[in-house]
């Protein structure tokens, strides 16, 4: 063009270049250009290159990803970057591209002031792979609040409230290793496992894979710790056991506050400040993260829990089919796998759980049902001809249960019209019936049968937590507090009263009752009509003076 200038140095002309490269190769430069390289900063440069990793949308693979491998390979024959992460595009609530002359645009601001800006990153971390675009619909987007955030949230107030009430402190109390339970050093021993993994999925970029480690602890943490460990944080008064689950929780806490941090670092810095780590950084993010202590990984424990855990929820599989609640106890389960001996610890978490009275571990699943003999006649057939259907009658009369023990040891022989007739397993089918009292559930190599049947004494303790569960509600429904004592009233009569006379002391026990009486003229603070188990009564709770 028309401008010209002069070289201040050598005073010659200078003109523009006619022909001007991509502007891409600017930023496809910076591997090198951002040092200054080769002219200064060589040792920085050295340090530096190629970088750990580069993060764009996948447009840029024709883009800034293509220019930046051109340039380095002319230049330093060599990749500018070890790994690579593309993010998809966001999409509408009905998967199409948004833009402004569609009107579909979503502003992130409001998806973050509805939700949180943790939600709308865990959203992104764990719903699919970064490369895959995503919908960014309010209902995409509040999944994981409820999925994860919430639970977390629960998780840590649940601690924040019974430590409250107990003035735990965990800077003064300290649990010895021997209080410890089954369940504590299991949780630990997830917690270490979690952290290894985690931390091998982000040094290998596997972000998603990261979060579904980290969602799975929180639901064992949740859904497995606390809830079997509710009545250690409900007793009265602060006991080794008390103590040893409270030091359990809150260190867990910490430490998955800080592998939370680099995904929701608002919510894991809430916690973690709550929390008041003794010593402590005053920032989750001033901390470093976690680092994996094998010493704590109990991979027996881990895999007895994960039974328990199995045979727990094929339990409750099994209460579904049998329409019975947990709340109405039952004498037992039996089941049989390829299973290890569990420790009485688990065992007894199975029983809680369930609200069994007994857990048996078998072998020998057979002996439970009763098994119906079929002719096979597509063997028989062919070889015996007319005399097949005899047989067929003889096998279809034989006890099912003494005829396959028979078959199993070899081939037997029957007589039919003064001949001996060889029959094997082939000839036979034997059709499995499970006694009615019995309801099965299995899942891979794990089978449970659960035994429904109901004497009095069962259904009088069925009766009894309908009754817990009932004032309990009724407690919750008139905004009493947990600490509160109460004062409860009643008025019922035949089965259910003498339940409720027999069982007064357990009742007040449970439901933190100081008074559990006939008294049909008192004024009460709430009362209900309720139905236990097709038993009517009236309650009536009041707060204690």
């Amino acid at each position: 063009d028309a401008v010209d200038l002069i070289c201040p140095q050598c005073k010659g002309e200078m003109k523009r270049v006619p022909n001007v490269i991509d502007a891409w190769f600017d930023s496809g430069s910076m591997h090198t250009a951002q040092w200054h390289y080769p002219f200064e900063n060589k040792e920085k440069f050295r340090e530096n290159f190629p970088a750990d990793f580069i993060c764009e949308g996948i447009d840029q693979t024709r883009g800034w990803f293509y220019t930046l491998l051109a340039t380095s390979t002319m230049i330093h024959h060599d990749l500018p970057f070890r790994n690579c992460i593309v993010t998809g595009h966001g999409l509408d609530e009905q998967g199409r591209a948004m833009s402004k002359s569609k009107g579909n645009v979503i502003d992130p601001w409001e998806l973050i002031d509805l939700y949180g800006a943790d939600c709308l990153r865990w959203y992104f971390y764990s719903s699919s792979a970064p490369w895959r675009s995503k919908r960014l619909g309010r209902d995409e987007i509040k999944e994981p609040l409820y999925r994860f955030l919430d639970t977390l949230r629960n998780t840590y107030d649940f601690f924040a409230l019974y430590a409250s009430i107990d003035s735990f402190d965990p800077h003064n109390h300290h649990a010895e290793e021997s209080d410890l339970t089954s369940i504590d050093h299991w949780i630990i021993s997830r917690l270490h496992t979690t952290i290894k993994r985690v931390s091998k999925e982000l040094d290998s970029y596997n972000v998603p894979q990261a979060t579904e480690a980290l969602e799975s602890f929180l639901d064992e943490l949740s859904n497995w710790y606390i809830r079997s460990s509710r009545r250690r944080f409900w007793g009265s008064g602060i006991t080794p056991d008390k103590v040893a689950a409270y030091t359990t929780l809150y260190q867990v806490l910490v430490i998955f506050a800080q592998l939370l941090a680099p995904f929701i670092p608002f919510l894991a810095e809430e916690i973690y400040c709550n929390l008041q780590v003794e010593q402590g950084l005053p920032s989750v993010h001033l901390c470093a993260y976690p680092l994996c202590n094998d010493e704590k990984i109990d991979p027996a424990l881990e895999k007895e829990m994960a039974t328990a855990r199995q045979v727990v929820a094929l339990g409750h599989r099994a209460r579904n089919r049998a329409q019975i609640r947990v709340r109405q106890p039952l004498s037992q389960i039996i089941f049989t796998g390829d299973l290890a001996p569990l420790r009485d610890e688990v065992i007894t978490l199975i029983k809680t759980e369930l609200n069994v009275e007994q857990v048996a571990l078998t072998t020998d699943f057979d002996q439970y049902y009763t098994y119906l003999a079929e002719p096979n006649f597509a063997t028989l057939g062919p070889r015996l001809g007319v005399m097949a259907q005899q047989v067929g009658m003889l096998i279809k009369k034989s006890d099912g249960n003494q005829l396959k023990e028979r078959l199993a040891r070899g081939p037997i022989e029957l007589e039919v019209e003064d001949a001996a007739i060889e029959i094997t397993e082939v000839d036979v089918t034997f059709a499995p019936v499970l006694p009615e009292r019995f309801v099965a559930a299995e899942e891979g190599e794990v089978k449970l049968l659960l035994d429904t049947t109901l004497d009095e004494r069962l259904i009088e303790a069925g009766l009894v937590r309908e009754l817990i569960h009932t004032i309990q509600r009724m407690r919750k429904d008139a905004g009493f507090a947990v600490t509160d004592r109460i004062v409860i009233a009643y008025d019922a009569e035949g089965t259910l009263l003498a339940v409720m006379e027999k069982n007064s002391e357990v009742i007040c026990k449970e439901v933190l009752a100081t008074r559990f009486h006939v008294d049909p003229a008192g004024r009460y603070e709430y009362q209900a009509d309720v139905s236990l188990n097709g038993h009517r009564a009236q309650i009536r709770l009041s707060r204690s003076r």
